[in-house]
């Protein structure tokens, strides 16, 4: 109601009575508002906090320095600290737009017309778009079972991308299972491993697999700083080849460059965000089995994780009103059809109290 119209309504009233009145309008607000929650989005595999200050303060001194101006050398400085950190020479490092970007590249570097592109599914959904975009096949496996991706290989099978672990479902491929299925496969099969969740993993070091591209130049290892490391805004990816994988490698390299803030941030996190990436691991680690253990307690079939979300299903509804039954109490999860599985759902883990929220809106749609 207007002002006026408000106002009016309280003569006749003593003073008393339009104070408390007041008190009783300003209650009822003070509770919508409260009964007003807002939606909790666990659909992302990204990090939900803010880089470290560190990162952010690298980020904003290089944007006043100059955004007028290319980068300075840190993309040679970027490489050098991820070689440093993963102990390897820095001409097996590559940077990229993303982990994304660098996969993109690879498929147009070793895929043509008909060759075949072997991958797990439910996956990524970039996975089957890197075969359509160059014309080749993409030959779907529903399992990350060495023998089933094995007996998938044909004579024109040209790559197998493989996650570790693997988005959606959180499932990772022991590296010396891994390192057994390189030798099995036939010599012209590349093998490339999206590690971009590979930060979570809490099952074996976190280079186990990496560390099998030292004797390996048909294996190649893709890394990103959006997941874990908390970058998503920043697009900056890096690969890491065997010893003679440094052609592809340069092929790999964007043609203009990286841009300057992204690599400034990235370089940051590397040098400073060490121990606020092992407190991410820990936490996400805990909350993780947390999640799967209460989801478990209300009849849930969980895939076991070693990513930082699960990948769930309920024994008596589909995918899609397990979806809406979550969304009904405020929770947004990602739904798992556009990963190839219509009766899963995605939930990111994130801490206790996201984790009782999930809980309450799966009693609340069973109750």
């Amino acid at each position: 109601m207007g002002l006026f119209r408000y106002y009016r309504q309280f003569e006749g009233l003593t003073e008393e009575e339009v104070n408390r009145g007041l008190r009783e309008r300003a209650d009822e607000e003070r509770g919508r508002a409260l009964a007003k929650v807002e939606p909790l989005d666990l659909a992302r595999t990204t990090w939900h906090e803010l880089p470290p200050a560190e990162v952010v303060s690298a980020i904003t001194f290089h944007a006043r320095k100059g955004l007028h101006r290319y980068s300075e050398g840190r993309e040679d400085a970027l490489r050098a600290a991820l070689a440093e950190r993963h102990g390897v020479d820095v001409g097996r490092v590559v940077i990229g737009e993303g982990a994304s970007g660098l996969l993109d590249r690879v498929a147009h570097e070793l895929l043509t017309p008909g060759d075949e592109l072997v991958l797990p599914w439910p996956g990524y959904p970039l996975y089957p778009l890197l075969a359509r975009d160059t014309g080749a096949v993409a030959v779907q496996v529903p399992s990350l079972d060495p023998q089933r991706l094995l007996d998938a290989v044909t004579p024109r099978t040209r790559m197998l991308v493989l996650g570790g672990p693997n988005d959606p479902t959180g499932e990772l491929l022991p590296s010396g299972v891994l390192a057994e299925l390189l030798a099995r496969l036939p010599e012209r099969v590349v093998v490339v491993v999206d590690e971009a969740l590979r930060e979570f993993v809490t099952a074996e070091p976190v280079d186990a697999a990496l560390r099998l591209t030292d004797r390996s130049d048909r294996l190649l290892v893709v890394r990103s700083f959006s997941k874990a490391w908390g970058l998503a805004g920043l697009r900056c990816g890096y690969a890491v080849g065997g010893p003679s994988a440094g052609p592809l490698l340069r092929a790999l390299a964007p043609r203009l460059g990286i841009a300057d803030l992204s690599l400034a941030g990235a370089l940051a996190a590397v040098r400073t965000s060490g121990d606020a990436l092992a407190s991410r691991v820990r936490r996400n680690d805990r909350e993780r089995r947390a999640l799967t253990s209460a989801l478990q307690e209300l009849g849930m079939l969980v895939t076991p994780s070693q990513a930082g979300a699960v990948w769930v299903r309920s024994p008596d509804r589909d995918g899609a009103a397990l979806h809406a039954a979550l969304e009904r109490g405020g929770v947004l999860v990602q739904a798992g059809t556009p990963l190839g599985d219509d009766r899963h759902v995605r939930i990111a883990a994130r801490d206790a109290p996201a984790t009782q929220r999930v809980v309450r809106a799966l009693e609340a749609a069973t109750a």
